[in-house]
């Protein structure tokens, strides 16, 4: 892929993680400022809204693959926890935003035990529960494949990946976890067992999504396709038509293998046009090239990305950009694997004063219109900064108990700029929730990981397998070991 390429996808915003964490605490000042500080205590960590500051009581990074020594070291610090009365929650890299991969006065551990092994005859790869989305890609685009479902950026870990059951932008997949074939856990009494869809099958729905709730997950075997060499087709449209034509591009036999949607998000023409884009492969699939990383171009693009706080024209600069010299310069052909490898730091706020808050909210293609309609209605008057939204096809989910996609859903992807100041929290609160309640109201759903601002009826209603999954989550962790802030709020009660 070119540097203009990899200029206009990053400079346009295709990021559906969040910033790379940094490691700062929160604590209110007298004029009503939350103020970010650099962590000097090493059992203070935070998440990548900077506002989750947690004092655990150990934190433990595992590194080795885990075999027998490993795996009994594992189960002591278990056992050791039940003992103290300690709660336990494992993460890897913690780009949720609402505390979900922390637990106060516990013990959170970080798994980064990367390796990966290939099944080219069953086109699966096994991996380390702690190896990144980067790893694997490198692996396998060497070997000729790519991940049949990752998230957008490579910096996190696989198995966190399940446990929030994200999707990604390849098509036409659902959740991560429809691409997990089986996994190794380990229960909070020690035991380690295989969960498949075959084995422990209702342990291994839970767990899809289940935020690491259920277990530690240990190692996982995914599905992986062939890395293709794809050509780009640029769309332009009034935004209330993007819903049915999405769809159309994508099961309508086209060939599309990855798509993506935009809106514009100035303030004076907010969510009246719509960009789409979609992927198809060429017919010369031959001599891929190797997924580069980040090149100087694209970092550069953090620029266009970031002058859009508080300006309008730079909005409009963007959109123009996007939908008009965007095509002209990304159209040339690139790799499946060279599109997902990309970090979500390209594009990181640099200041103190602002976190990047992601919102998520899950659509019938049919409702999209009056969606954006309420969206207009909601988000202008809010004193929040919208930087960008993508829109992404969801397949249905039927395997999850916490599905967000009972049917087929756009996915809506927004990136907010918030002040970290206590009312800017309120603000963002508020506005959450009356978005909640909207999509709600047009039959659908929002993403989990993200800042604890629904209200327990408003979790309860857009998952109504919750209950199920709780008294799952008793029966298997009757002393509570593993849990975490959203546990806490939304759960322990539910």
């Amino acid at each position: 892929m070119s540097n203009s390429r990899r200029a206009f996808l990053l400079g346009t915003g295709a990021l559906a993680g969040a910033y790379a964490t940094r490691k700062y605490y929160t604590t209110p000042d007298p004029a009503g400022r939350l103020l970010g500080g650099m962590v000097t205590d090493p059992l203070t960590l935070n998440d990548a809204s900077e506002l989750s500051a947690t004092r655990v009581a150990k934190h433990l990074t595992l590194t080795d693959r885990f075999e027998t020594p490993q795996i009994n070291a594992l189960r002591s610090e278990l056992a050791d926890a039940k003992r103290a009365g300690r709660p336990v929650i494992a993460s890897a890299a913690r780009h949720s935003m609402g505390g979900q991969s922390m637990v106060r006065a516990g013990t959170t551990i970080t798994m980064s035990h990367e390796w990966i092994e290939l099944d080219k005859t069953a086109l699966t790869y096994r991996c380390g529960a702690g190896t990144r989305w980067s790893t694997v890609i490198a692996k396998l685009d060497a070997e000729g494949f790519s991940p049949a479902v990752m998230q957008s950026n490579n910096d996190f870990g696989v198995a966190s990946t399940y446990s929030v059951n994200a999707h990604g932008w390849p098509v036409p997949y659902s959740g991560m976890g429809g691409s997990v074939v089986n996994l190794r856990m380990m229960l909070a009494d020690g035991s380690l067992i295989s969960c498949s869809r075959d084995e422990n099958a209702d342990i291994f729905f839970a767990a899809m999504g289940g935020y690491g709730l259920l277990g530690v997950i240990i190692d996982m075997t995914i599905r992986m396709v062939a890395n293709t060499r794809l050509q780009p087709t640029f769309e332009k449209m009034d935004a209330e038509e993007f819903g049915p034509r999405f769809v159309q591009a994508i099961k309508g036999g086209t060939g599309a293998q990855m798509a993506y949607g935009r809106l514009d998000v100035s303030k004076d023409r907010f969510f009246e046009e719509a960009l789409m884009v979609t992927y198809r492969p060429t017919q010369n699939q031959s001599d891929l090239p190797a997924a580069p990383g980040s090149g100087a171009m694209a970092k550069a693009s953090r620029s266009l990305f970031r002058a859009q706080l508080g300006s309008d024209s730079a909005k409009h600069r963007r959109w123009w950009f996007e939908t008009g010299l965007g095509p002209w310069i990304g159209n040339g052909e690139t790799t499946r694997n060279t599109l997902l490898n990309e970090p979500v730091i390209t594009l990181d706020d640099r200041d103190d004063t602002r976190a990047d808050i992601l919102h998520e909210y899950f659509i019938a293609p049919e409702k999209f219109a009056g969606w954006i309609n309420a969206c207009r209605e909601v988000i202008p008057s809010s004193y929040q900064e919208l930087l960008n939204i993508t829109l992404r096809y969801v397949a249905q989910d039927r395997e999850s108990w916490l599905s967000y996609a009972p049917a087929d859903r756009i996915a809506c992807v927004m990136l907010f700029s918030q002040e970290k100041t206590h009312r800017a929290e309120e603000d963002m609160m508020r506005m959450t929730q009356e978005l909640i309640d909207r999509t709600l109201n047009l039959g659908g759903s929002y993403y989990l990981p993200y800042r604890l601002h629904a209200r327990p009826d408003q979790m309860a209603r857009a998952y109504p397998g919750l209950r199920p999954f709780v008294a799952k989550k008793r029966a298997m962790d009757p002393t509570n070991m593993f849990r975490h802030a959203m546990w806490d709020t939304y759960m322990v009660r539910a």
